[in-house]
């Protein structure tokens, strides 16, 4: 009897390939009149922009892009790059949306490695272009987009002549859901970033699950902040045509533009880094009452210290912090709010958004393992092992490199380099990542906690706390930290301060003061202040 169940086959009526195309064929008929983009003066619907889309296509297709060519864009969050994450695909193409904050070498060296075929730049980014091309020694064809907030000379062709010919026709949909969507790079925090390939299937179901995670209602206005160069906005461009929701522009993301879209549009949801809402609530343009209705705003990139969540809270963001990493499409778990935690003060409450949390629900497995045993950790609070995660939503592999690749897939999980503890409520808590764990006389000593405690000083703008060597220790914490204008503690006063909150093992033995490297989304680069730390030591 089961042979007979097992020998059925999916068929052209029952199996269709999973892919975020659909999301916006469907919205261009069942929320055709629905604002889909606010930009400025400009106000798109869903027929419009999903006409404008299969236009671009037709353009696309018109210069030779086909299945599996590489389209890179350089652009901010703007219109044209939200109708690209739709365009390129939809012709079979590979789309690379390279960060614009990176430096002409690297920007050279994903051009090469990506094998771009076509680049599309947004016309203040020529000159980061010309500059690649010189470390890249040749060029690649340049599309560029003139936006009107930012004029400037055109390299080859203009954005709007990809308007001109014929549009695409069909559902756009692969062949294979398999099939790559894009491709997206690392930070490279430890040395040259890596390609992760998102497949349509993935992005599909990180959106969907994204809707059920955030519990997001239909007709939501988004504000996009997230850059769509990182984890492609989060894949957050490939939900909101699900719910007929509206995109909310402005270019450049500083709290004046924030803050006065937000009241312009009634901004309902947003994703931010913890930089950006610390920007916010520090901002003098904020506002002087929270917002009324409360904003949904979701937070990643880093553990967000929890003085920064208090102080989101109180100008009224409802923040959940998610986890992720590139290579899982962005986030793949969620601090989901438990009702109890609402007996909990302010400060209190900050300290358990501050978990990682749960799986998401499109996500099959999130486990904190030891690695020595292969067995999940005590879930106490104290013991660490290495988060590992199953599920649709990882990346089919490294783009070539298959080394990489089976290193970070073995035993059936794709494991993260990040150290966690989870809780007896069976939340997990990232600690660091492996490499920063400070082991002092056998004691491990989380870099996250100790940073926790150094945002907590009202001098302090940024901090990164990593392993210093010592003779008799072994190791113990060296904090780097970066002040606020005008401020001037000394380093005995940072001391003191963390040693009110910390076991005296945890506490920095020393502080070095002076700007934090970063890379160019924003992540402070600690590979750099362990190797002066070493050097030093």
């Amino acid at each position: 009897m089961q042979a007979r169940f097992d020998s059925a086959k999916p068929v052209a009526a029952n199996h269709v390939p999973l892919s975020p195309i659909s999301h916006l064929n469907r919205a261009a008929t069942v929320y055709a009149d629905r604002t889909a983009i606010v930009y400025g003066a400009r106000r798109d619907d869903y027929a419009t922009f999903a006409a404008t889309v299969r236009r671009i296509a037709g353009g696309l297709r018109a210069l030779g892009i086909g299945r599996g060519d590489t389209v890179s864009v350089i652009a901010p969050n703007i219109p044209e790059l939200y109708a690209l994450h739709y365009a390129v695909p939809m012709v079979g193409a590979v789309l690379n949306a390279i960060n614009t904050r990176l430096e002409p070498e690297t920007v050279g060296y994903i051009f090469d490695h990506a094998d771009t075929k076509l680049v599309i730049a947004d016309s203040a980014y020529l000159d980061l272009v010309d500059a690649a091309f010189g470390h890249l020694g040749g060029t690649r064809p340049v599309v560029t987009i003139i936006d009107p907030a930012a004029p400037g000379r055109v390299r080859d062709r203009a954005f709007d002549t990809l308007l001109d010919g014929p549009a695409f026709q069909g559902d756009g949909l692969p062949g294979d859901e398999w099939q790559a969507l894009s491709l997206n790079y690392t930070s490279g925090t430890s040395g040259r970033p890596k390609g992760v390939i998102y497949h349509h299937r993935g992005a599909a179901l990180m959106a969907l699950g994204t809707v059920a995670a955030w519990a997001v209602p239909h007709q939501i206005s988004y504000l996009s902040i997230v850059p769509m160069f990182h984890c492609n906005g989060w894949c957050h461009p490939w939900m909101l045509p699900l719910l007929g929701a509206k995109m909310v522009f402005t270019r450049d993301p500083v709290p004046e533009k924030i803050f006065a879209a937000i009241a312009a549009e009634s901004v309902t949801h947003l994703g931010a880094a913890p930089i950006v809402l610390q920007m916010l609530a520090e901002s003098p343009a904020a506002p002087a009452t929270p917002f009324a209705p409360r904003i949904q705003a979701m937070t990643a990139g880093a553990p967000p210290p929890p003085a920064i969540l208090e102080k989101t809270g109180a100008m009224g963001l409802d923040v959940m912090q998610v986890y992720g990493l590139t290579e899982t499409y962005g986030h793949i778990s969620q601090c989901l709010w438990r009702a109890e935690w609402g007996q909990l003060s302010a400060a209190e409450q900050a300290e358990m958004q501050a978990h990682q949390g749960v799986a998401f629900p499109m996500v099959e497995g999130v486990a904190v393992i030891d690695r020595a045993t292969g067995a999940p950790v005590t879930p106490d609070g104290a013991t660490q092992g290495e988060v590992a995660i199953r599920a649709n939503t990882v990346m089919s592999g490294y783009y070539r490199d298959p080394a990489a690749t089976e290193t970070a897939f073995q035993d059936g999980w794709f494991w993260s380099g990040d150290a966690a503890v989870v809780h007896p409520n069976g939340y997990m808590q990232i600690r660091d990542r492996l490499k920063d764990v400070i082991i002092s006389g056998g004691e491990n000593i989380s870099s996250v906690e100790v940073e926790a405690v150094l945002y907590r000083h009202a001098d302090v703008l940024a901090a990164a706390v990593v392993a210093l060597p010592d003779p008799k220790w072994g190791e113990v914490p060296r904090a780097y930290v970066e002040l606020r204008d005008g401020t001037a503690p000394t380093a005995e006063a940072i001391i003191a301060h963390c040693r009110q909150h910390l076991a005296g093992f945890k506490t920095p033995k020393s502080v070095v003061f002076g700007p934090l490297p970063k890379t160019a989304t924003g992540k402070i680069r600690k590979f750099e202040l362990r190797q002066q730390a070493r050097a030093e030591g």
